[in-house]
């Protein structure tokens, strides 16, 4: 007699565009990967559809539009009645976790946290710091490197670490992109490991031959304006990278694509200068794979980052900052030039871009990095492993980690006594 499918609920804090972000793409991988196993599959958001949402009814995935703060959502989970929930972002299990554990407590619940966004807001303010402090300044190699106890000092006082950090206890798995950040999390934030499961992005790595050096033109840039760290990138090449590299190759053009661009950085484009904002790629890999150098001069951010994984998937060597290699690569040589400045960016990008020999051998690094670290044949099986002997152990691994029952239960309890003074109020009226 054969098994009940799992029941997955996906709660989303978006509806998924994988040709828009990263963590877009990420969910999908992730969606596939429990499609592979057969499980059903329920994907929920109180989000409006986004323009290039994932057409995901095509894929087998049922869809439900929820609301926040609304009991219909009680009924709808109860009715479902499903064995894993997969909150998408720390702020899904906020506004919905308490109302799972009433209705399905023994759900096994996963966070998918897509990045630190406390790490990431409190790199931004160490930014906004420093630029306050060195207005003219282009060395920043004292935000690229803090150890990651100083990291933890810049995080530990914020509203936004507690929150995001309650909610990774309060769940049984948190599903976490970069493994810098899970020796974060373990080492400072003294986090158990075993509520921390690695899941970085899931490609098929290249085999097809990759567009060659002669064929490649220009550089690109690529990324959702409506992520803080790709605006500031956009920002730091229009002032000070991008000058510098029209300095050396007067006749270099820049291509930065980017989904829902906004008036600010249509009014950066300037023909003139070869900055070309080009408003959102139909087809981001093609564009990819025609660029001879792909741009990413991060000065904050969390995670990893979408935008390289996908240079390396069509070829194209890169130049970032340590902000965009973080938890990218390992202990081999990196697909294209690592700098802390906009001198040393631009003299990287331009250097990578004249010499054919050294461009060929960051190309061919890409594809090796892929394979090592990113190989969906990996970590598709491993993500299920992982969920399906959580959910086997799942009474013993709640008791393990008695700080996230003891959350769940205020959680539930807080909301309870709440709605139980508001009903009582409301007999007295």
């Amino acid at each position: 007699m054969n098994q009940p499918a799992t029941k997955v609920l996906v709660i989303g804090y978006v509806w998924p565009e994988p040709r828009s972000s990263a963590a877009g793409g990420h969910m999908m991988q992730i969606l596939e990967t429990f499609l592979t196993q057969g499980w059903d599959i329920t994907f929920s958001s109180p989000a409006a559809l986004g323009e290039h949402k994932a057409d995901l009814a095509a894929l087998g995935i049922a869809e439900c539009a929820i609301e926040l703060n609304n009991g219909s959502f009680d009924d709808f989970i109860c009715e479902l009645a499903p064995d894993i929930v997969l909150f998408d972002r720390f702020m899904m299990e906020e506004q919905f976790g308490w109302r799972v554990e009433k209705c399905c407590p023994h759900a096994l619940r996963v966070l998918e946290t897509s990045d630190l966004q406390s790490l990431r807001d409190a790199r931004h303010q160490r930014l906004r710091d420093h630029l306050k402090a060195h207005p003219d300044g282009e060395d920043f190699s004292a935000l690229f490197t803090p150890a990651l106890k100083q990291e933890f000092q810049l995080m530990a006082d914020t509203d936004l670490a507690k929150r995001e950090i309650a909610a990774i206890y309060r769940c049984d798995i948190s599903l976490m992109i970069s493994d810098v950040e899970i020796r974060l999390l373990i080492e400072q934030f003294k986090v158990p490991a075993a509520l921390l499961h690695w899941c970085p992005l899931m490609m098929q790595p290249p085999t097809a031959a990759f567009a060659p050096f002669e064929d490649r033109a220009h550089f690109l840039s690529i990324g959702n304006f409506r992520h803080a760290p790709n605006w500031d990138a956009v920002l730091w090449m229009k002032n000070s990278v991008w000058p510098l590299i029209r300095q050396q190759l007067p006749g270099a053009q820049l291509h930065i694509y980017g989904a829902y661009t906004p008036p600010k950085a249509t009014a950066l484009h300037n023909a003139a200068q070869g900055f070309h904002v080009m408003n959102w790629a139909e087809d981001a890999l093609q564009v990819m794979s025609a660029a001879r150098i792909c741009l990413a001069p991060l000065r904050f951010g969390a995670g990893i980052k979408g935008k390289l994984a996908d240079a390396m998937l069509c070829g194209t060597p890169n130049v970032t900052t340590p902000i965009g290699a973080e938890a990218m690569g390992d202990d081999q040589p990196w697909p294209g030039a690592i700098e802390q400045n906009a001198p040393a960016l631009a003299a990287a990008a331009v250097a990578l871009y004249q010499d054919r020999e050294r461009w060929t051998q960051a190309q061919e690094q890409g594809r090796q990095l892929l394979a090592r670290r990113y190989d969906q044949a990996l970590h598709g099986p491993a993500l299920v492993a992982c969920l399906e002997q959580c959910r086997r152990n799942l009474a013993a691994h709640r008791r393990d980690n008695f700080t996230g029952s003891m959350l769940r239960h205020h959680a539930h309890k807080s909301t309870q006594y709440m709605s139980q003074w508001i009903e009582a109020k409301n007999r007295t009226v």
